[in-house]
């Protein structure tokens, strides 16, 4: 079977998905995402009884129809489970038009057909799917589709959806207006409050289906606040889904008002699990948050054609899940680089602590400034000090304590004492072990040369290892996956 041969460096799976895969009934979720896949979409995966999430984004698919103007999408909509919440199938070269039965998924509340070379007009039964009503995961974006956006009318059904056709760079289908937010919000309370960010504010908000959401909404009074509205929309476009990529619901942009509606992330954010009182995590979630970093980086860096630089990247714009996984947000100052290793220059400063050598002093924008900050980001993971702690001063700096106690032997000395534990324990030395080579790690990613870092392919396929190691050295075993899913890293 040709399906499934992972690529030794990108740790991606290529070839072709075999037909058989539709002969797993209790297949729930079929993710496949951000692979090297290509060939058919095998039919059978739309014939599985109860699957309610098809993600196959970032693919090179390319059995086409050879007239795609008179030829649908090469996906049968008509058989699909009536289960399917999530189809993602954005950057997969997918040709043709947009079946009319498209309609028929009824509880279908995402759909993502963006980056794709889809022509032909957009069908009217897309205004029967109400379950995007407020979820708004409807994206045709960048594709050759014509004519409006419209809705159809049931029987007895009047058409008062409250939103607007985007005009904005996101170029999403639908946006919500300001009212859909303050209802959500109860106002924009201050008890609906999660927190301020460097240009406004994010609440925590509940959709009318019940969906919880947070807001982010732009003090439109604070200088650089339209740029940065402007740069996350620019950004957001440019991103193809990536699982460890906070996911933008939708925008408002209106003159006095805009916001991005993201989702909601129970856990906070890293820095609250790193400081907060009551909060703890040990050394396998630390390790778990940071291989998610790693991957949203890699994709942002290596996944897709043109580069995108985060250049912000701090505990505060990491966010966790329900389930704990991380989640990168925050794209105010992100940079969209030209390709290959090309750089850029800006006068937006980053966060003092996390900024690379070069950014701070010549505004040098590379990828390699975003590896510096997340070595600086993993240093503080593990020792749980903030790289402007006050204990840091003169020529010593988070980076230099670590790699002197590297040099040293003393890695005990730094680290945060709650993940060791007394030297008589059974695994203090795999513990000792792991940690140093993390920290290893860290200090090569945050090199004071760009050229002597690693990169985040590396820095990535590194931490796997270092967690393998891990995990057979103290439990002589792998992590078991908690649901029914086929997922592929």
């Amino acid at each position: 079977m040709q399906a499934c041969k992972a690529d030794p460096v990108l740790r991606r799976c290529a070839g072709t998905i075999p037909n058989e895969i539709g002969h797993l009934p209790r297949l729930e979720e079929f993710v496949l995402g951000g692979n090297n896949l290509s060939g058919l979409i095998p039919t059978s995966i739309f014939n599985m009884s109860i699957i309610s999430m098809i993600s196959l984004d970032s693919n090179q698919f390319s059995a086409f129809p050879s007239n795609p103007l008179k030829a649908p999408l090469p996906i049968s909509f008509r058989n699909l489970s009536t289960l399917l919440e999530t189809i993602e199938l954005s950057n997969c070269s997918l040709r043709g038009y947009i079946p009319n039965d498209i309609g028929n998924l009824s509880s279908l509340t995402l759909i993502a057909l963006d980056y794709n070379l889809l022509s032909g007009t957009i069908p009217t039964s897309v205004g029967r799917l109400h379950n995007l009503q407020d979820i708004m995961q409807l994206d045709l974006s960048s594709n050759s589709l014509i004519g409006p956006l419209s809705e159809e009318k049931e029987k007895g059904e009047s058409c008062n959806r409250d939103y607007l056709l985007a005009s904005t760079s996101m170029e999403k289908s639908f946006i919500p207006r300001t009212s859909k937010c303050e209802c959500a919000t109860n106002g924009f309370t201050e008890s609906s409050l999660l927190g301020d960010g460097g240009f406004g504010s994010v609440y925590k908000g509940t959709l009318s289906d019940g969906m919880e959401v947070a807001i982010k909404v732009f003090n439109l009074q604070l200088e650089g606040a339209f740029a940065s509205f402007d740069t996350e929309c620019e950004m957001l476009s440019n991103i193809i889904r990536h699982r460890n990529l906070i996911k933008v619901i939708s925008c408002c942009s209106q003159i006095d008002f805009k916001a991005l509606v993201l989702n909601y992330m129970p856990n906070g954010s890293l820095d609250k699990w790193l400081y907060f009182q009551n909060f703890s995590l040990d050394i396998l979630q630390r390790l778990n948050i940071l291989i998610d970093v790693a991957s949203a980086l890699e994709y942002l860096h290596h996944g897709y054609e043109t580069p995108i630089v985060h250049c912000d990247l701090k505990p505060s714009n990491i966010l966790l899940d329900d389930d704990m996984g991380a989640h990168v947000a925050d794209f105010g100052i992100a940079k969209l680089l030209g390709g290959g290793d090309s750089m850029t220059r800006t006068m937006t400063l980053a966060t003092i602590g996390y900024m690379a050598p070069e950014y701070g002093m010549e505004g040098m924008v590379t990828r390699r400034g975003d590896v510096y900050s997340f070595g600086i980001v993993v240093m503080e993971t593990f020792t749980r000090r903030k790289p402007t702690d006050e204990i840091f001063a003169g020529e010593m700096s988070l980076k230099q304590w670590v790699a002197n106690s590297l040099d040293a032997g003393a890695i005990v000395k730094v680290v945060d004492a709650t993940l060791l534990g007394i030297e008589e324990d059974h695994d203090f030395v795999s513990k000792r072990e792991c940690l140093s080579s993390v920290m290893r790690l860290a200090v090569g990613c945050s090199a004071e040369s760009p050229e002597e870092r690693v990169n985040m392919q590396e820095a990535l396929a590194t931490l796997k290892k270092i967690k393998i190691k891990f995990l057979k050295d103290v439990g002589g075993g792998v992590e078991q996956p908690s649901s029914s899913r086929i997922r592929i890293f």
